[in-house]
């Protein structure tokens, strides 16, 4: 090759950050294309879950007032709603002591977190 026929440090640069941009942006087409799909997906079939979430919970409701009725042929009808009242307060409280027992498991991700600040550190010694 010839010295005219070589191509300056600059514009070698040049296209290989144009060809890495390229690729970037052709991988953020394919995310968003398969995120898409999958998003349809999970629409569909978030809508039958959510009707039935629904549903179960005013069947939960009347299922408490069945109780409720049910109580107070034995007991006057406020203590009736009182004890059914006592037993959900008291399964809420379990359940939510479960969960908050079982988020208090969950460990932050040290390793990302510490790589992150490394890197963070690294651009502020390099600008």
């Amino acid at each position: 090759m010839n010295r005219n026929d070589e191509r300056s440090v600059s514009d070698v640069l040049q296209d290989i950050f144009g060809n890495v941009q390229d690729i970037v942006r052709s991988e953020v087409r394919l995310a968003r294309a398969e995120i898409g799909a999958e998003a349809e997906k999970t629409a569909r079939a978030a809508k039958p879950l959510i009707t039935g979430a629904v549903l179960a919970l005013y069947a939960g409701g009347l299922l408490l007032i069945a109780a409720v009725y049910g109580l107070s042929m034995v007991l006057a009808p406020w203590l009736a709603a009182l004890a059914v009242g006592g037993f959900v307060a008291v399964v809420a409280a379990t359940l939510i002591a479960v969960g908050q027992g079982r988020l208090r498991l969950i460990k932050k991700p040290e390793k990302t977190i510490k790589s992150v600040k490394e890197d963070v550190q690294w651009l502020r010694e390099r600008t």
